[in-house]
């Protein structure tokens, strides 16, 4: 069946989706990397930790505000011109990111680089959806959800890599070799297409300023609003209330009877179906992207992983996907796709459950297990809710459907990590609090932990008993505060576990699909 597959598309469609997948991949790539690498760009740009954010921050902010425009622009422009266009600029931009000298100059880099890079996504999954047929988009979809789940979990450990054989400019040179790929595959795959300019003269320019201008502060609402302490910065809430008006204004101006031509269809909302994958695809995005955030995070605070041993621990989620998803077709064939993604789901909230009870003994080596099985979840998720979400939606929406796809995905895994953020250090200041209450220097138990500690130090080279002591009680206070920080990472996971099973209860209310055909079916 493969085979005949194969005979009934086009060399150059073939061509043309491979160049699109490994552009998605790249631009997700890119973001990881860059994340893993920021502390060296920090000094080689001479700006500091809380400036520093900014280089990501810039970088969202561009892609969160493209991702829906990317359907109407291909329209105007056509498939083949708006996608090899951002392609060639998205390279330019890199490089120009590896070459930047300064901090004001690196982020303007990075936000072009991003509102380049964000069209990548979304425009590789339209064409999968009109340059493949029915019957072998399940593939397409496979080769997707590579690009979405692969690419974060392998962005540490090339990004660790990288930095440190060769510098931090080279994660943004390293754009070159795919792209060295994929703009002759566009190049000779892509069909050429007229432009339709009068659509852009008469683009609905208000929804895209009202969309730009709204999702443009959620996104910097979102990833500054843990270090500014949230609504207690006006700088916050005045971007929140600019945010929340922006986004009404958009959601009132594409819902109107009289637009006649919207910038996204978003009565795609009406489908039973792709509404129920929106909200599994939220929830994915939420959990997905603050477990990469997470994991990390985790290491390093509470066992001194460097970057570099992050990244050798978040590759096996990354690694088990190359051999699982292009096995999903094939399931996806022979076993409805629903279960499918449900199972997907019970496995991943599986792999977060059991990292609830975290402990000094819990580093890299006993989170593999976990690890692996979110893996296996992961990979039993993206292919059938992209094939779920898309199933029956015409190829004139499919600029639309893309668009939402990856913007909702992206837009929870945004909410998530900010959530997370906020989440581990309330969580870190209740249990220091709670065990405090139990510590006391009243309490013997509490004197003898001291007076052990004090005759540790006293044994090794302190001759001062005071100074010995006092120590003792800083070295108490860091036991406590460490003990905070692992129920509080655990508590985090337990809070994407729920998200899970958020995901998983809108799974169970999808409604069957004619997925691709059975074998031999004509």
């Amino acid at each position: 069946m493969t085979e005949n597959i194969a005979e009934a598309i086009p060399l150059k469609n073939r061509i043309a989706v491979a160049g699109a997948l490994l552009g998605a991949f790249m631009a997700v790539l890119n973001i990881q990397v860059v994340n893993t690498s920021l502390p060296d760009i920090q000094g080689g740009i001479g700006t500091g930790l809380d400036n520093g954010g900014w280089i990501s921050t810039a970088y969202l902010i561009g892609e969160i505000i493209v991702i829906p425009l990317s359907g109407w622009l291909m329209n105007v422009f056509s498939l083949r011109r708006y996608l090899i266009g951002n392609t060639i600029l998205f390279l330019l931009f890199s490089v120009a990111c590896g070459l930047s000298t300064n901090f004001p100059e690196m982020v303007a880099l990075r936000a072009i680089q991003g509102f380049t890079g964000g069209v990548l996504i979304p425009l590789a999954l339209v064409c999968v959806m009109i340059l493949l047929p029915p019957r072998a988009r399940s593939m397409g979809f496979a080769m997707f959800a590579l690009t979405a789940t692969f690419a974060p979990a392998i962005g540490p450990t090339i990004g660790g890599w990288i930095t440190d054989a060769y510098g931090w400019r080279y994660i943004f040179f390293l754009n070159l070799v795919p792209g060295a790929f994929m703009l002759p595959a566009l190049f000779w795959g892509l069909a050429p297409a007229p432009m339709r300019l009068d659509q852009f003269l008469r683009g609905d320019w208000l929804g895209v300023f009202t969309m730009a201008v709204g999702l443009g502060t959620l996104q910097t609402v979102l990833e500054e609003g843990n270090k500014d302490d949230w609504f207690s910065s006006s700088f916050i809430t005045r971007l929140s209330l600019i945010s929340a008006i922006s986004l009404g204004i958009f959601l009132f101006q594409e819902l109107r009877p009289g637009n006649k031509a919207p910038l996204v269809n978003l009565h795609l909302f009406s489908r039973w179906n792709f509404s129920f994958s929106s909200i599994s695809n939220v929830m994915l995005g939420f959990v997905l992207y603050s477990a990469v955030y997470l994991i990390p995070l985790y290491l390093a605070e509470a066992h001194g992983y460097s970057a570099r041993q992050s990244g050798e621990v978040m590759a096996w989620i990354g690694m088990p996907q190359l051999l699982i998803i292009p096995c999903m077709p094939w399931l996806m064939q022979r076993f409805d796709p629903r279960r499918l993604l449900s199972l997907g789901f019970l496995l991943f909230f599986i792999s977060l459950i059991m990292n609830l009870k975290l402990g000094p003994n819990d580093s890299g080596p006993q989170l593999l297990i976990p690890n692996l099985i979110r893996a296996v979840g992961q990979a039993m998720v993206f292919p059938p809710i992209t094939m779920i979400a898309t199933a029956g939606i015409a190829a004139v929406d499919a600029g639309s459907a893309s668009a939402l796809f990856n913007m909702l995905r992206n837009l929870g895994g945004a909410v998530g990590i900010a959530t997370v953020e906020t989440f581990v250090t309330n969580r870190e200041k209740f249990h220091s609090f709670i065990i405090n209450q139990h510590v006391s220097l009243l309490e013997p138990a509490t004197r003898s932990r001291i007076d052990a500690t004090q005759h540790y130090f006293e044994a090794h080279g302190m001759s001062d008993p005071n100074d010995a002591r006092h120590q003792a009680i800083i070295l108490l206070g860091k036991t406590i505060r460490q003990q905070a920080n692992y129920f509080a990472y655990g508590d985090a996971f337990g809070l994407l576990a729920l998200g899970m099973l958020l995901a998983l209860a809108a799974s169970l209310c999808i409604r069957r699909v004619s997925g691709p055909a059975p074998p031999g079916a004509h």
